[in-house]
């Protein structure tokens, strides 16, 4: 029974999609259920993939975290609806990645899911290896960003095609090469690190900082990685832009 003087509130359903190759996915999934554990009214079901249709078109918000899983056409379609009719969609890192490995030893990222990319509004193609590179406020009065001063990060600086009109909110600059991907030289442009991709209703909100990755995180590639990364998630900027955005995502 719940107490009179109780103020009633109510539940927020969110589905968070942690899952993929190459990534500390544990690390990062427990990261991301503390942060949404932070609003006791928000309820979390947790999944691997897209399968789940009736859980996600009834969520209010839905936050990705994954490396090469891809949406049948099928979820890609119910996606791009549950977006139009006024979801919100807080994806992280790799979702927009598709990878494959060629027997030359380099990385495509094919253009297999055109729908999901559209949804998106960018697929991922390349990245230099981890290292530093400044992030810079590409629209300081939004108020995502707003506050918000440029910061240094060690990550992959994601380089990604564009596939709809987007709200730059922070992004870096880029010219060099990509070693290991099948475009690997890039000319100087402007790279978007986070953005609002505006669809119908709804819209997605894109970060692209979190890369993380453990010691056994590149089977069957490699039994060991010698070296545990951690990136962003070392820097306080990355949770509080974590934080901003499934508070706008819980906004729906």
């Amino acid at each position: 029974m719940t107490p009179s003087n109780a103020a009633v509130s109510q539940a927020i359903d969110c589905v968070l999609i942690a899952s993929g190759k190459y990534h500390d996915i544990d690390f990062a999934r427990l990261e991301l259920l503390k942060l949404l554990g932070e609003d006791e009214n928000v309820r979390v079901r947790v999944f691997e993939d897209y399968a789940n249709l009736d859980a996600i078109c009834s969520a209010q918000f839905i936050v990705t975290y994954t490396c090469d899983v891809l949406p049948s056409q099928e979820q890609q379609e119910a996606l791009h609806n549950w977006i139009n009719q006024g979801g919100r969609w807080y994806a992280l890192h790799g979702t927009n990645s598709i990878l494959r490995f060629l027997d030359n030893g380099l990385v495509d990222s094919p253009l297999l899911a055109p729908r999901l990319m559209e949804v998106l509004g960018t697929q991922f193609i390349a990245h230099p290896p981890v290292g530093t590179y400044r992030v810079d406020i590409a629209d300081a009065a939004h108020e995502l960003v707003q506050g918000i001063e440029p910061f240094d990060v060690v990550d992959e600086l994601y380089l990604s095609e564009q596939h709809a009109d987007l709200h730059v909110l922070l992004d870096t600059e880029f010219e060099g090469e990509a070693a290991g991907f099948v475009r690997s030289n890039w000319e100087y442009a402007r790279h978007p690190v986070m953005y609002l991709r505006p669809l119908g209703q709804g819209a997605v909100l894109y970060l692209t900082l979190g890369h993380c990755r453990g010691h056994h995180d590149m089977r069957p590639l490699m039994a060991n990685w010698p070296d545990v990364q951690r990136c962003a998630w070392e820097k306080p900027v990355f949770y509080e832009l974590l934080r901003r955005g499934l508070s706008w995502a819980k906004a729906a």
